[in-house]
């Protein structure tokens, strides 16, 4: 897809590039039938990504603690799968809308002060959460964790088997919607405005901008997208753990966006699929320490790739811009 530098503004038109990274899922699905499995872990962590992107990438809000609402989405549709509502679509929907009030509720203490105070006041929720779902263990199953989640055939005709079709297609749908419409949002003039807040929030109300309420809103959209894709896990595996609230799950979503790079949309989806595949190869090699070998890929991507692997690839395109550029002068001197 055509990179976007920071300074360029979006034109709403799709690439040829876009429309190639979109239709590599689907050919996926066909030629890799045993990886679906994994493959709808990666779409979901790719959406969880795009929803912590949203606040981090464009908005400058830093967040420690944002699965807490994926970890609520998550419970949410959970449970009324578990008590006899396991309908996709409106569970979804019911995550989405729980994620978001809750989302709406803690904005009012994120967006108070700076990037310290908010990642504490961040991973203090999410650790409150936690807390209070290993207290609520009638509700959530506790450490054991929320079993029993009956899921119906999606649209009354697709059931959720074990080779993991439905779950992907279902999964990958989702994904696409909800990039559409996060893409227009980015592009639109509110969005345009969450740029202006990250670059200059002091600047912003001299233009007539309402700072706080802007980041109130798109925080509360954030976690509203965090909502739907635990929903989608919950639903997908039919089964709900404590992890799903934990602060690894955070702390890997922001290697992730280190990973792909922040404030692109596609580098949440690349770093999703990046760490995902990294994570289950090395895995497989070596079961104990795996997680010293992601670490040194971080270290390398740090220090080698700014702004990640998008970071590199917008960084490649323009050089090789400039040269074709230097080429066609020096041609034109020569004649």
């Amino acid at each position: 897809m055509k990179p976007l530098a920071r300074g360029v503004l979006p034109d709403g038109r799709w690439h040829a590039a876009e429309i190639v990274f979109w239709l590599t899922p689907v050919v996926v699905f066909f030629l890799l039938p045993d990886y679906l499995i994994l493959g709808s872990q990666i779409l979901i962590a790719g959406l969880f990504a795009l929803s912590l992107d949203l606040i981090l990438g464009y908005a400058g809000i830093v967040s420690l603690g944002h699965a807490a609402f994926f970890g609520l989405g998550a419970y949410t549709a959970g449970v009324l799968g578990a008590h006899g509502w396991g309908e996709p679509v409106s569970g979804l929907c019911a995550a989405a809308g729980v994620a978001a009030v809750a989302g709406w509720l803690c904005s009012f203490l994120v967006v108070r002060g700076g990037d310290l105070t908010r990642l504490m006041v961040t991973l203090g929720i999410g650790l409150l959460l936690f807390e209070a779902a290993n207290k609520a263990a009638f509700l959530t199953g506790g450490v054991d964790g929320l079993s029993g989640v009956a899921m119906r055939p999606l649209l009354g005709r697709f059931e959720f088997d074990l080779s993991g079709k439905t779950a992907y297609v279902y999964s990958l749908v989702v994904l696409f919607a909800m990039f559409v419409l996060m893409r227009r949002i980015v592009a639109s003039p509110f969005g345009l405005s969450l740029r202006g807040v990250r670059e200059g929030a002091k600047r912003m109300p001299a233009l007539g901008a309402d700072v706080p309420r802007r980041l109130r809103t798109v925080f509360t959209m954030s976690a509203a997208i965090a909502g739907v894709a635990g929903a989608l896990l919950a639903q997908t595996t039919q089964f709900v753990g404590m992890d799903v609230l934990g602060f690894p799950r955070s702390a890997e979503l922001l290697v992730m966006l280190v990973l792909g790079g922040t404030g692109r949309l596609y580098g949440a989806l690349v770093g999703a699929a990046l760490f995902m595949i990294a994570q289950d190869v090395l895995a497989g090699i070596d079961p104990v320490y795996w997680q010293f070998w992601i670490g040194l890929l971080l270290v390398v991507m740090v220090l080698t790739a700014r702004g990640g692997v998008m970071g590199a690839v917008a960084a490649l395109t323009t050089l090789a811009a400039r040269r074709r550029a230097a080429a066609v002068a020096h041609d034109g001197a020569d004649v």
